[in-house]
């Protein structure tokens, strides 16, 4: 007697599969509907259009800011120069501007420096790889020191830049219309496309593979010609650049820039790879586990701010969140386990 199989079963079947090798994100995407649920029943207008706009823009300067950390995260690294390249930006663009630089040529230079100062700290950290993290520290503390020495010297203001921000940048960070007939500003827009291109790049490059081939393992790494060196120095080149981008697209929203505006990054950007399921010890993850941690991270911000309570209770409550979902995270077997 044969037994009798249901048709949906097959279905059933494959969504499982589905589901269970995509843990991470589909743990990331049940806890971003529940905030939003909770945030609809606790907070009044929260889920507005006002407020949903607010939380896609804020979420575009975390996702941005979280690009390179991600690929960072993904050879097993973490980069911490990110909220010192990001508040150097700030900082410096202004002063540049001052100097009878064109906006257009002084962002091209700046973005250039993000992307040699993160160069030079992925090279760094390859040579000293157990030390990587206070590599990549000290080589933000020295740049955002260099920064704050060339922008306050002849001025009264120190770390912070007055200037007259061009429109356009101001339209594109800050924007209160509509783009494409949606209202949200533009720098969600060109989150939204990086990302999707970053995405697809990790998945169906041979440079992308390689990236994971090196995180999972550096022996089969090196035995499929990818080089170590290379790919570290581009993956922070990256993240340099990406940090720079961000500073500049803070100081179009804030209209003013100032050293200490990268510092939320400093660890927001670790704790939106790490709510995503991004590995921290490197091959497995990717951006797309980063939009949904960037996500998370930004509604529960709003949704404790909504709530009346403050930066150390917000604080606290983040805490408690990252403490259980890095416990989740840590019984899914790594890639080098699975090979």
């Amino acid at each position: 007697m044969t037994d009798t199989i249901s048709v949906n079963e097959p279905s059933a079947f494959g969504l499982r599969v589905v589901v269970k090798s995509n843990r991470a994100i589909a743990i990331g995407v049940a806890l971003l509907f529940f905030l939003l649920v909770a945030g609809s029943v606790l907070v009044p207008g929260f889920l507005s259009v006002q407020n949903a706009r607010s939380i896609l823009l804020l979420a575009a300067f975390l996702g941005l800011a979280s690009m390179g950390q991600t690929l960072v995260a993904l050879l097993g690294g973490l980069d911490l120069s990110i909220p010192f390249l990001i508040g150097s930006a700030n900082i410096l663009l202004p002063k540049l501007m001052n100097n009878g630089l064109p906006p257009a040529a002084a962002i091209i230079i700046i973005i250039s420096l993000g992307l040699a100062v993160g160069c030079m700290n992925g090279l760094f950290s390859l040579r000293l790889q157990g030390q990587s993290l206070i590599m990549s520290l000290g080589v933000g503390f020295a740049v955002v020191g260099a920064t704050e020495i060339y922008v306050s010297y002849g001025s009264e203001f120190g770390g912070t830049s007055f200037v007259a921000v061009p429109p356009w940048l101001t339209n594109l960070a800050a924007f209160n219309g509509k783009t494409f007939g949606v209202p949200i500003p533009p720098v969600v827009i060109i989150w939204f496309a990086a990302s999707a291109f970053l995405i697809w790049m990790m998945k169906n490059t041979w440079f992308g593979r390689g990236v994971y081939a090196l995180g999972g393992s550096r022996t089969a790494a090196a035995r499929l010609q990818v080089s170590e060196w290379r790919t570290w120095m581009w993956l922070h080149g990256i993240s340099g650049a990406m940090s720079a981008t961000t500073g500049i697209l803070l100081l179009g929203f804030s209209g003013g820039g100032y050293v200490g505006v990268g510092d939320p990054y400093l660890f927001s950007t670790v704790a939106a790879v790490v709510i995503g399921g991004t590995s921290l010890l490197g091959g497995a993850g990717g951006y797309g586990a980063t939009v949904i941690g960037a996500l998370v991270l930004t509604v529960l911000t709003s949704l404790l701010v909504g709530m009346g309570l403050g930066f150390a209770a917000q604080q606290a409550v983040i805490g408690l969140l990252i403490v259980p979902m890095v416990a989740v995270y840590a019984r899914l077997p790594h890639i080098r386990n699975q090979i």
